[in-house]
């Protein structure tokens, strides 16, 4: 409305090449929601020396934009610095953290010592932020290894902690009495067993963005073994019920529009690694874990976070490798975890049907829902 652009004062003179952007920026402080047309309206014609063409053709409207989105962050009163993205017109915005939280860091298990080993290594010695506890839940480990492991760490550094969860294994529930009454952390980190920290500063990654009182979940950038993406976000209806985006891609992949290198908000993003304030989980009644006590317990989660108001983060920058259920073995093979799993599908429509069938408000219906690849329907 014209209204709107008289009032945030036009365009700014000296941001040529970002001007809508900056106007953008500008206007959104003063309206509640955002609409995209998800149609295609007009095209953009591709010249030589275009920005359409190539952003990098004109470093001025890089440098713009930069400066129009150093604006936003001091108009909106944010401890925060812009710097530039991983790719030219993409930037990056980092959020002091405010004191030193405690996080707490927990990590359910059944032997498989060896990947345990080597996802708790990779916290002690790689992680920058100092302020967190380790809580091991042990789930009917059998092996002497396994024991002995846990001992070794427990003498090793006194933020490390293991405690017993001898009933049947559901992921659900062994997360919420862990944060219930084990965790003494401000926020919390869900993890598996199965991960392996690549990124120093991990956690100021993921805790610049749960320390914000809008933010929900967030979730970090996971890779198979074989360096390529195993987690970019969960983007719902795809396969009908919801999925990995960008799953295959190669690690240095940009993804569709920058989405592999970009903080972005997304609808869910897997508990495989993933932060939450503790009173956050814990007024919203945790995982479910009557309906989803396996698979889905972090798409409900994160969807009823979404449907109380929160926004869940995806960030890129928190960077780590998931060897994907190794500690409980494929469901494919097993007969009785396939009925289980039929079960917990069942009840993620039955929970979230309608919101699935209206379609995730990240994605774009004319993009696929048959494959993770963001290609056209």
């Amino acid at each position: 409305r014209t209204d709107l652009v008289k009032k945030v004062g036009g365009w700014t003179e000296g941001l040529e090449g970002a001007q809508d952007y900056d106007l953008y920026l500008k206007v959104f402080e003063h309206i509640e929601k955002i609409k995209h047309i998800q149609k295609i309206l007009y095209h953009w014609r591709k010249i030589p020396g275009s920005t359409a063409e190539r952003f990098d053709e004109k470093s001025y409207a890089e440098d713009a934009g930069k400066r129009a989105l150093e604006a936003a962050v001091s108009r909106r009163n944010l401890d925060a610095d812009v710097i530039g993205g991983k790719t030219p017109g993409t930037y990056k915005v980092n959020y002091k953290i405010m004191g030193s939280p405690l996080i707490s860091i927990i990590i359910p298990f059944r032997d498989q010592y060896d990947f345990l080993e080597k996802c708790i290594n990779s916290i002690i010695k790689k992680s920058t932020y100092s302020n967190f506890e380790i809580i091991g839940l042990n789930n009917k480990s059998e092996e002497k290894a396994t024991f002995d492991l846990m001992a070794k760490f427990e003498e090793l550094d006194k933020r490390i902690k293991f405690f017993d969860y001898n009933k049947e294994f559901n992921y659900a529930a062994i997360n919420n009495y862990a944060v219930e009454f084990l965790a003494k952390g401000e926020h919390i980190v869900l993890m598996n067993n199965d991960i392996e920290i690549i990124t120093p500063n991990w956690l100021e990654e993921l805790l610049m963005y749960s320390q914000r009182n809008n933010t929900g979940a967030v979730g970090a950038k996971l890779y198979f073994s074989d360096n390529t993406v195993q987690h970019g976000g969960v983007i719902l209806g795809l396969g009908r019920y919801a999925s990995h985006a960008h799953r295959f891609f190669p690690r240095d992949a940009l993804g569709y529009a920058n989405r592999l290198v970009t903080v972005h908000n997304l609808s869910a993003v897997t508990a495989a690694l993933l932060m939450v304030k503790r009173k956050t989980y814990l007024s919203i009644g945790g995982f479910n874990e009557v309906k989803f006590p396996i698979a889905y317990n972090d798409v409900d989660f994160c969807l009823r976070l979404l449907k109380t108001g929160y926004l869940n983060v995806f960030n890129p920058f928190c960077e780590a490798y998931h060897y994907e259920s190794i500690s409980r073995g494929e469901d494919s093979k097993d007969i009785e975890k396939i009925k289980r799993f039929e079960k917990e599908k069942a009840n993620l429509l039955a929970e979230h049907g309608e919101f699935i069938e209206k379609g995730d408000p990240y994605y774009n219906p004319n993009l696929t829902l048959a494959k993770e690849d963001f290609s056209l329907k």
